[in-house]
């Protein structure tokens, strides 16, 4: 039976230094639908803000996680109970977010959630106003991503989530205590998520979803042409080629190598 082994300092402190710290992380929306950005535009919650400014307000997030649904089978085999992969699903993610002075953090989520379940088209100050909820396509993002790096930027994990949408906006309080940065929390859903880069280049170059690049292939040194007994006698730096006899006669065709040429010179 194998023991454990003492293990030095100096074989540990490497491993435990170069751990990856919580606080270095993106998050990038995107991939809206036109009618909604259009919504959201009318709000003053303009694309740029939502593309360059809303993931870096996120102060807070959680990478996704995901379990394997099973269903159990009695009765196969006696007294046995066996259990089988089913599905997956996915667990909710809650993002929280500093609130700008224009409010356009909260304007964000609040009229995404809004234009969600606002298709009735009548005007929300009726007294018979009811909601209707639009079509999916038209809600969700395909492109939101969350990215995970470290201080050095050399590698990094990326989590690109498909058909995310809010969920819940969580009510945020304001009190006359001691001022702080008013924070805006909301929990999303999403069909899946995908873990690596899923760029057309990085699956054109077979890099995607965390894929490692192939090796390279190694460069091989160019050979120069190998003249045989016969022919080396006959001259140098002439090549015959194969099949025809050697000699000044009719039709013979002789390829000289000039070195330094990438290609040969005929002589005829």
């Amino acid at each position: 039976m194998a023991l454990a082994k003492p293990r030095r300092i100096s074989d540990i402190k490497p491993i435990f230094g170069n751990l990856a710290l919580s606080s270095q992380y993106e998050v990038v929306f995107g991939g809206l639908s036109l009618e909604l950005q259009n919504y959201l535009s009318a709000r003053g919650v303009d694309p740029r803000f939502i593309g360059e400014k809303a993931g870096l307000l996120c102060n807070r997030a959680s990478l996704p996680g995901s379990s394997v649904s099973t269903f159990n089978v009695i009765g196969n085999y006696t007294g046995v109970s066996e259990t089988f992969a089913q599905g997956r699903t996915f667990t909710e993610i809650q993002l929280d977010f500093y609130v700008d002075k224009e409010y356009k953090t909260l304007k964000f989520l609040e009229h995404w959630i809004e234009f969600i379940s606002n298709a009735s088209g009548i005007n929300p100050t009726n007294p018979g106003y009811f909601y209707r909820v639009r079509y999916p396509i038209s809600y969700k993002s395909n492109t939101t991503k969350i990215v995970k790096f470290n201080r050095d930027f050399k590698t990094e994990l990326q989590y690109n989530f498909i058909g995310l949408f809010p969920k819940d906006l969580i009510s945020v309080p304001v009190s006359y205590d001691d001022s702080q940065a008013l924070i805006a929390s909301a929990s999303f859903s999403y069909e899946r998520y995908i873990c690596g880069s899923v760029t057309s280049i990085d699956i054109n170059r077979d890099t995607d979803n965390n894929k490692q690049p192939a090796n390279p292939l190694a460069k091989v040194a160019p050979v120069s042409p190998t003249l045989t007994t016969t022919q080396s006698i006959l001259s140098p730096d002439t090549i015959y080629r194969t099949g025809q006899s050697l000699g000044n006669q009719q039709g013979v065709t002789a390829v000289t190598y000039v070195p330094g040429n990438v290609k040969p010179v005929i002589k005829r």
